[in-house]
């Protein structure tokens, strides 16, 4: 008789990105006025700034073939595959002030910041933290 063997099942992946009650309650808010639907709201880095990198928060029209998709809080959120290890482990909220009111990313990932806070310095993660290894 032989013996078969059955792949071990893999832990589900930790989500790059999560929201706040608050930030999904704006982007929800949002979304709904938009002129028109769309596939979620993408999340990125660029290039920029005088840290060096800049976060992308914009509509997504339709999502690409390769985007990392999390769904959090009722939002879909799909980030760009080359930001990815930029964002692992980012939480990101919604902050209202007497002065102003902005999306804030908490990301473990980031060294250093502008003094306006517009861009930052982020170090990719090691990739096996994609598995929710530590």
């Amino acid at each position: 008789m032989e013996a078969t063997v059955s792949p071990r099942p893999r832990r589900p992946r930790p989500k790059v990105v999560t929201l706040t009650d608050a930030a999904a309650a704006r982007v929800k808010e949002i979304m709904d006025k938009a002129d028109k639907p769309y596939a979620g709201l993408r999340v990125g880095v660029k290039n920029g700034g005088c840290a060096g990198q800049e976060y992308i928060f914009e509509y997504a029209e339709t999502k690409g073939p390769i985007d990392e998709v999390v769904e959090d809080k009722g939002v879909t959120i799909l980030i760009e595959p080359k930001a990815v290890l930029f964002l692992i482990g980012t939480e990101i909220d919604y902050e209202v002030t007497k002065l102003s009111s902005k999306f804030v990313f908490h990301n473990p990932n980031e060294t250093d910041a502008c003094g306006c806070g517009e861009s930052v310095t982020i170090q990719p993660a090691a990739e096996g933290q994609m598995e929710g290894e530590h």
